[in-house]
């Protein structure tokens, strides 16, 4: 068993074990917050914008970090 798997054992034991309603109520307004919070919308610039990225990778139109930031320190002196 993993450490994630232990961490999530022993939390399911401790909220079936507790009778505090603050608590489950605490517990259950945290996992509504983080849910919403991975769902990310783009506006169709953004969505078009990636698969243009996605062709540059197909046809291998990449430049390097150090190439990057070589071009970067030239601009800037």
């Amino acid at each position: 068993m993993t450490g994630l798997d232990s961490l999530k054992n022993n939390l399911i034991d401790r909220i079936l074990a507790t009778r505090n309603e603050k608590l489950l109520t605490a517990i259950s307004n945290i996992f509504e917050s983080t849910q919403s919070e991975g769902i990310i919308s783009l506006s169709s610039e953004q969505i078009e914008m990636l698969l243009m990225s996605d062709k540059d990778i197909e046809s291998g139109n990449l430049v390097s970090e150090s190439d990057l930031n070589n071009s970067d320190s030239e601009w800037l002196n």
